[in-house]
C-alpha cells in the first residue's frame, strides 16, 4: 500500500509538471491577443474621444456657455455639476483615451517598427491632458498612467506643472514636433482617420495647438517669443482643408450620436436665449445652421429659452422654442468632430496680437477667422456682415469681445471650449441662469467626479482642500 501510495504520488507529480508546462499554450485564446496593434488603437483613441466629446460638448458644454438651454433633466443647466445627467462628466472620457494613447506612446518607444507613432501620440497627449486640466485644474497626470506598474491612486499634480514641466503639455508638443521632424523611417502611421498618415500635417496642427494653449496661459507666463516665432514660421493651421477633424457619417454607427438617440433626449436641448441674443443683434445667418424657427411660429422666427429653469415649476411648450439644425440629427455627414480648425487658430492670432504678443494686424486676423468660420460652417458670409454689428472697431464692444465672441460662436458642440474662453476672458456676457443651484454665480471648473473620494480618497482629499472642498467656484491657475 506504501509503495503504491509513492507510486501515485510521482505519478501526480508528472502529470501536474506536463500540465504546468503547458498551462499558458492551452488556456491562451488565440483570438483574443494580448496586445493591440499601434494603428488599431489610434484610430479608436481619435474616434472615441472626438465623438464623446462631441455628444458631451452638445448635451454638458453647451449648456456651461449657454449656446442651448435643457427643458428637463437640467440639474446641470442649473448649475450642479455634481449632478450630470444625459451629460456632464467628462472625467472617464480623458483618462480612457490618455490610457490607451499612454500604451501607443510605450510602444513607439519599445519598438523601431512602431516609432512612427512616437510624435503623434505626444501631440494627442497634450492635446487630451490640455483638455482636462482646462476644465478641472488639478488632476492626476504623472502618475496617473502607471496602473500596470502598480500606481493605481496618483497624486493630483498642480496644472502649472501639468503645463510646464518636463514630460508636460508644452514639452511633449516640443518632443512630439520633433520625432515627426526626425522620423527617417519607411513605414507609413496608420490608423490615422484625421490626417490619413501625413505627418507634415501633423506637425502643423502640433505648432497650431501650441499657439492656442500658449495664449492660455498667457497672463501667468511670457508667451510672446513662442508665439512670436510661430507665427513668423507660418506653419499653423490656416485654410479649413487643413483642420484636425473627422467627418461624422449620416448612418449609425458614425453618425453624430444624437441622430441615434430617442427623439425625447434630442427634443430635451432648444436655443439659449443668450444665443439668439447674440445672433440676432449680430443679424447672423449661421442661426439658420444651428437651429430650426421653432414649430408655433408663423414667420420662421427663432426663439430661446433663457438657461437653468426650475423644471418642476416651469410649465414649457416644446413648439414654442428652437429645436437644433438638420445637422445635429438627420443630416450628421456635415457635421465634424473638432480638434483644432483654422478659424479658431486665426481667432488666437488675433487676439494675440490686440494684446500685443505678437507683431501682426489683428484686425485682418480677426475678419479672416469670421470668413472661416462662416465657410466651416457651410452659410455664406453676409456681404455686409464684417462692417455692421460684427466689425472689429464696434463702438458698442471691444475687439477682444469681437473676437471672442465670434469664436464663442463658432464652438459650439466643440467640446466645452466656450465655456472655458469664458472663464478666461468674461466673454461673451452670459445671462444669470433662471433657478441657479449655484448662488447665481457662472462655475468656473468642473468638480471632480464622486467616485474619485472612494477610488483615490487621501490624494481627492488633498486635491479637494485646494479648491475650496471641490469647489465649482474655485477657478484653476490659469484663471487666478
Amino acid at each position: 500500500m506504501k509503495n503504491y501510495n509513492i507510486i501515485s504520488v510521482f505519478i501526480s507529480f508528472f502529470i501536474l509538471l506536463s500540465c504546468t508546462r503547458d498551462f499558458e499554450n492551452i488556456n491562451t485564446n488565440p483570438n483574443a491577443p494580448n496586445s493591440v496593434e499601434p494603428s488599431f488603437l489610434l484610430r479608436q483613441i481619435i474616434y472615441n474621444y472626438g465623438e464623446n466629446m462631441s455628444y458631451e460638448g452638445f448635451v454638458a458644454g453647451d449648456l456651461l456657455s449657454q449656446h442651448r438651454t435643457a427643458l428637463d433633466f437640467n440639474l446641470f443647466d442649473r448649475h450642479a455639476l455634481n449632478s450630470p445627467q444625459l451629460g456632464g462628466n467628462p472625467w472617464s472620457i480623458f483618462y480612457k483615451n490618455l490610457r490607451d494613447n499612454e500604451i501607443i506612446l510605450n510602444q513607439s518607444r519599445n519598438s523601431t517598427a512602431y516609432k512612427v507613432y512616437e510624435g503623434p501620440a505626444l501631440i494627442m497627449k497634450a492635446y487630451m491632458a490640455a483638455g482636462l486640466t482646462d476644465l478641472f485644474g488639478d488632476v492626476p497626470y504623472y502618475q496617473a498612467f502607471n496602473g500596470v506598474n502598480g500606481t493605481v491612486t496618483p497624486v493630483y499634480d498642480k496644472q502649472e506643472d501639468i503645463y510646464l514641466k518636463a514630460g508636460g503639455i508644452l514639452d511633449n508638443i516640443d518632443k512630439g514636433i520633433l520625432a515627426m521632424q526626425n522620423y527617417s523611417g519607411s513605414i507609413a502611421l496608420q490608423g490615422d482617420i484625421m490626417y490619413n498618415g501625413n505627418l507634415q500635417s501633423w506637425i502643423r496642427f502640433a505648432k497650431s495647438l501650441k499657439i492656442k494653449l500658449l495664449l492660455r496661459i498667457s497672463s501667468k507666463i511670457n508667451v510672446a517669443s513662442q508665439l512670436q516665432a510661430i507665427y513668423t514660421e507660418g506653419n499653423y493651421i490656416k485654410l479649413n482643408s487643413q483642420n484636425a477633424i473627422f467627418n461624422f457619417t449620416n448612418t449609425a454607427p458614425n453618425s453624430f450620436r444624437l441622430a441615434q438617440l430617442r427623439v425625447g433626449d434630442f427634443n430635451n436641448f432648444v436655443l439659449s436665449k443668450t444665443m439668439q441674443d447674440i445672433l440676432l443683434n449680430l443679424n447672423d445667418s449661421r442661426i439658420n445652421k444651428f437651429f430650426r424657427p421653432f414649430s408655433n411660429s408663423n414667420s420662421g422666427a427663432y426663439n430661446g429659452l433663457i438657461n437653468g429653469i426650475d423644471a418642476s415649476q416651469t410649465s414649457i411648450v416644446l413648439a414654442n422654442y428652437s429645436l437644433a439644425g438638420t445637422s445635429f440629427r438627420e443630416d450628421t455627414s456635415t457635421l465634424d468632430a473638432n480638434f483644432l480648425t483654422a478659424w479658431e487658430v486665426q481667432f488666437a492670432l488675433a487676439e494675440a496680437a490686440q494684446k500685443g504678443l505678437i507683431t501682426a494686424n489683428a484686425q485682418q486676423l480677426y475678419e479672416s477667422g469670421v470668413s472661416l468660420a462662416f465657410q466651416y460652417w457651410n452659410t455664406a458670409l453676409p456681404t455686409n456682415y464684417l462692417s455692421g454689428e460684427a466689425s472689429f472697431n464696434n463702438i458698442n464692444s471691444t475687439p477682444l469681445k469681437q473676437i471672442i465672441t465670434q469664436k464663442w460662436i463658432a464652438n459650439i458642440i466643440n467640446g466645452y471650449e466656450g465655456w472655458v474662453e469664458y472663464r478666461r476672458t468674461g466673454f461673451p456676457n452670459l445671462k444669470p441662469v433662471s433657478a441657479s443651484l449655484n448662488n447665481g454665480l457662472i462655475p468656473v471648473r468642473m468638480p471632480y467626479p464622486t467616485e474619485e473620494a472612494a477610488l483615490n480618497g487621501q490624494n481627492y482629499n488633498a486635491a479637494a482642500a485646494t479648491t475650496n472642498n471641490n469647489s465649482i467656484n474655485s477657478p484653476v491657475w490659469w484663471n487666478q
